[in-house]
């Protein structure tokens, strides 16, 4: 149809001619209300937003010797940031002589993924930075 037929006819029903894609051979537009057009779209991304989860990183610090109440204080504080849907970052500190044992620290981490293994999923394993042993876990999704 012509542009002037179009914009005659949107005219008279006293609506906008909205061009819906620029990119077609020839390009397509619609007869309707720009404003609640715009409303809509608006709403539809409000929606999507809401919708979105938004991933944090929690950290849980130990050193190599720690007790196993302290152990286990750690591993309730993760699994409560699992249960959150945040992601787990657990860092081992080394102090002194302490990364001579860099098996005990290994020990450690499995013992600590074995805990949580019922709310989350090691993402990436245990590996050195520095004077740290780093591990994340990310939460199980449930779909």
């Amino acid at each position: 149809m012509p542009l002037k037929q179009a914009l005659s006819i949107a005219e008279e029903k006293t609506l906008d001619l909205v061009e819906v894609a620029p990119q077609a051979k020839p390009p397509v537009c619609k007869i309707m209300d720009y404003g609640k057009y715009k409303y809509e779209q608006a709403k539809k991304a409000k929606e999507a937003k809401k919708n979105q989860n938004i991933m944090k990183v929690k950290e849980v610090q130990m050193s190599v010797k720690i007790e196993d109440h302290d152990f286990n204080v750690k591993v309730n504080m993760a699994k409560r940031f699992l249960e959150n849907k945040d992601k787990v970052k657990v860092r081992i500190r080394f102090r002194g002589r302490e990364i001579a044992h860099k098996d005990i620290a290994y020990d450690l981490m499995k013992r600590f993924a074995e805990e949580v293994k019922d709310l989350g999923q090691v993402s990436s394993g245990p590996s050195m930075e520095g004077r740290h042993m780093l591990m994340f876990i990310t939460p199980t999704t449930d779909k």
